[in-house]
């Protein structure tokens, strides 16, 4: 099993960017794949938890409203919209693999957003 996240840069406070993760050797539909971050002195967050099969998507709260998960199955791709980036959403994005966000066997090897 491999996840393969890109789309991170930098972007200006308010503007936007989405990210995609690529999972093979796997189905999107028998596990939760989802998105953490980790940023210095932060610690790791969960922000979004995406179960295809049940066509149910979890967000953290400080990014409720402003970040969309969505399942491409054909493409065994999950994409990350993230909208009105704020300073505080710079991390680096890992996408993961598991029975939940916090709970997962596979990471990705996680890619930059910087926000300023």
């Amino acid at each position: 099993v491999q996840l393969v996240e890109s789309g991170g840069g930098s972007v200006k406070a308010g503007g936007p960017l989405r990210l995609s993760c690529v999972l093979s050797g796997d189905t999107l539909s028998r596990f939760c794949v989802g998105w953490i971050r980790e940023a210095p002195e932060k610690g790791r967050e969960g922000i979004a938890a995406v179960y295809a099969l049940g066509g149910l998507t979890e967000y953290g709260d400080s990014v409720k409203g402003r970040f969309t998960a969505t399942p491409d199955i054909a493409k065994n791709t999950v994409f990350l919209q993230m909208n009105s980036l704020k300073y505080e959403d710079t991390a680096v994005y890992y996408c993961v693999r598991g029975s939940s966000v916090f709970d997962y066997s596979y990471r990705g090897q996680g890619t930059q957003v910087t926000v300023s």
